[in-house]
């Protein structure tokens, strides 16, 4: 995987973070750097963590469907992006509250990166180097989480249902990307 498509995947992953912390900016009168931060340290920590415990999942499981494992990452990426897609066209309002406790940001960071484990699952398929991988994406979902606390604040729900969209969009083109390239029609 390039440096370029990895990139792409961890922007796409990190848009459900920032829907949700454009969320919580919404919902808070001020906001402050220690907001944004904190907002950024349990989206960005938890979207790092998830694809290293998927990787070791996928390790384990990679000698009974290897030959299938094209199939599986494109299927896996297509799901969780076509879920992305739809949602962002949901009517209802799902913004939280500007409460940053402990209990309710676990939750939301756990709820977000529930995708970033079916890429490290992925990424077991792709021999990727899951350290760099998840690093890189913790540090994007990071900084697109502590802006989306900011952006919230400043400009409201606008962007949340085109950040979801966009990133549902670029999972399901990189799991078509990987599954064209299997069977050797992208070179």
């Amino acid at each position: 995987m390039s440096f370029i498509e990895l990139f792409i995947l961890a922007v796409g992953l990190s848009m459900d973070a920032f829907a949700v912390s454009v969320c919580k900016g919404l919902a808070m009168p001020r906001v402050t750097f220690r907001e944004c931060s904190l907002a950024g340290v349990w989206f960005g920590g938890f979207q790092a963590l998830m694809p290293v415990i998927g990787y070791f999942l996928g390790r384990y499981f990679t000698r009974y469907i290897e030959s299938l494992d094209h199939w599986v990452a494109f299927i896996l990426l297509a799901v969780i992006g076509g879920n992305m897609i739809r949602e962002s066209f949901g009517d209802e309002e799902e913004c939280s509250s500007g409460s940053m406790a402990p209990r309710e940001m676990f939750l939301l960071a756990v709820a977000t990166s529930i995708d970033a484990l079916a890429v490290g699952i992925t990424f077991a398929f792709l021999n990727v180097n899951i350290l760099a991988a998840a690093s890189f994406i913790g540090i994007t979902t990071f900084v697109c989480s502590a802006a989306g606390v900011r952006i919230g604040n400043v400009f409201g729900t606008i962007y949340k249902s085109k950040a979801e969209f966009c990133g549902g969009v670029i999972l399901v083109l990189i799991g078509l990307k990987i599954l064209l390239e299997h069977m050797g029609i992208l070179g």
